[in-house]
């Protein structure tokens, strides 16, 4: 077969078990896929030739043993660079880790390797996750595969964006405030943040530990339940996860929503809504009214309108209180050109941090600090409760909404990189989700001036069973998963 890059999870498995192609040749495909157009999308900060093809040809030998494995054995991943790697650079996409190499592997990484994985290396990001855009790496800006001159979104961009070129067969990335859905819905791919505590984050750099989510990022729903199967359960290193059973969540791959509930909330159509991504939304609900589902266009969730708000205090925060550990003296840059010790930490996060990191950190030590800390984090942490009250009411009558990922479709590399708070206003759609600690999964609803337009479908806390029906129901029935762009 041709262009072996192409192939989802669910094929490729296919493949390996009839031993009509190997891990080591799937891998070697992927490589040559990098090589041939990441110099246009710069979609990786690390690659890993050699560790990768020894773990395809340990994949063959155990696929060739006859063993009952797991659908991902020998499948090769890429790795957002937030999510430590044992011997791997681990980066961030920060001059504050550039050459940091984990001593570790994250909970996510272990159950990967477990299932005998292959990891072709690291994707890029905006710098320790902060934005929605990817240019606020270090490093370099990554590109729009759809359209070059735009951006796959933030701050996973990275990983949304080898997907979509078919740089590996999937990804995992990170979501604080909608970095695995909003650039897989700018990338035309699937992405998944489940319930906040269904997945360990032990081994994931923190931003802001009560936002933060691990999840993956597919061609397809079907892999991205397979892959959820993987990384999915409690774990004694982070007290954070639900000792919940974990499901299987492929039995949930149903193309049967007759009779679901759907509301879709007025406020997630906000002001500045692009027409045609509008248009193409009410299309896809539509769609989904066409399928049996019960649509009701008349739901409203009154405080989502201070979500932005809220997350910008809440976010920033806690980012402050966990960049407070980069300070020259453990691991990562250290300003050395100096006797003096309070001088040397001061220049370390100085010539260590970017702006982006840099504007967070400030504002959340702003909001912390004497004399303000009830007039905005406390006052915050109170309307976030607002907010996760108004879903759970909402979900009482409906088993999932329907909203946009973004309000637009990707902006202009450069568009918005002086004007904060129009970078910020681009996951106005996600951010709530975070807020509420619930699950959603972005997926492929169509185009608006040829460029992708996602459909985010919020579920009950631990409902991914639920939106991955949905998802999975809607895909069937449509071909927009099946573009692919031009590069």
């Amino acid at each position: 077969m041709d262009e072996l890059y192409r192939l989802t999870i669910h094929q490729a498995c296919q493949l390996l078990r009839q031993g009509s192609l190997s891990s080591a040749e799937l891998t070697s495909a992927c490589f040559k896929r990098i090589e041939q157009v990441d110099n246009k999308i710069h979609a990786c900060v690390t690659i890993c030739p050699d560790i990768a093809l020894e773990q395809a040809r340990e994949a063959d030998r155990l696929i060739r043993s006859g063993e009952n494995l797991d659908p991902l054995t020998g499948i090769p991943a890429l790795i957002k660079d937030n999510i430590s790697t044992k011997g791997i650079k681990t980066t961030c996409s920060s001059k504050m880790l550039q050459n940091f190499v984990p001593p570790y592997d994250a909970t996510v990484i272990r159950h990967l390797k477990a299932r005998n994985v292959v990891i072709l290396g690291k994707t890029n990001m905006d710098e320790f996750a902060m934005g929605s855009s990817t240019e606020n790496s270090a490093f370099f800006p990554t590109r729009n595969p759809w359209d070059l001159s735009r951006v796959p979104g933030g701050s996973s961009g990275g990983s949304a964006a080898a997907i979509a070129a078919d740089e590996a067969v999937y990804a995992l990335g990170s979501d604080t405030g909608g970095s695995i859905r909003q650039p897989a819905g700018f990338c035309n791919v699937v992405g998944l943040k489940p319930t906040y505590g269904r997945v360990s984050r032990f081994g994931l750099v923190a931003f802001a530990s009560s936002l933060d989510q691990i999840g993956p990022i597919t061609k397809n729903v079907t892999d991205c339940a397979l892959v959820l199967n993987a990384i999915a359960g409690s774990d004694p290193n982070d007290s954070t996860t639900a000792p919940y059973p974990t499901p299987d969540y492929t039995r949930a791959l149903i193309p049967e929503i007759k009779n679901l509930r759907l509301g879709v909330p007025r406020e997630y159509f906000v002001e500045g809504m692009q027409q045609e991504v509008r248009t193409a939304l009410e299309i896809a609900i539509r769609k989904l009214e066409e399928l049996g589902a019960k649509v009701d266009t008349d739901v409203s969730l009154p405080h989502t309108r201070y979500a932005l708000a809220v997350y910008y205090i809440i976010a920033p925060s806690e980012a402050s209180a966990n960049l407070a550990r980069y300070d020259g003296v453990k691991y990562g840059y250290s300003y050395q050109e100096t006797d003096n010790m309070w001088e040397a930490m001061e220049k370390t996060k100085q010539n260590g941090f970017g702006p982006e990191v840099k504007r967070r950190i400030m504002l959340g030590t702003y909001a912390l600090s004497a004399g303000y800390y009830d007039a905005y984090y406390l006052k915050a942490q109170k309307v976030r409760t607002l907010i996760k009250n108004e879903f759970d009411q909402v979900f009482q009558k409906y088993d999932a909404l329907i909203t946009p990922t973004s309000p637009t479709v990707p902006f202009k590399l450069g568009e918005r990189i002086d004007d904060p708070l129009q970078m910020y206003l681009s996951d106005v759609c996600t951010l709530p989700v975070n807020i509420a600690g619930l699950p959603a999964i972005s997926i492929p609803a169509g185009f608006a001036h040829s460029l992708p337009v996602g459909m985010q479908i919020i579920g009950k806390p631990f409902g991914e069973e639920t939106i991955l029906r949905i998802a999975f129901t809607y895909e069937q029935a449509t071909e927009w998963h099946k573009r692919k762009p031009e590069i």
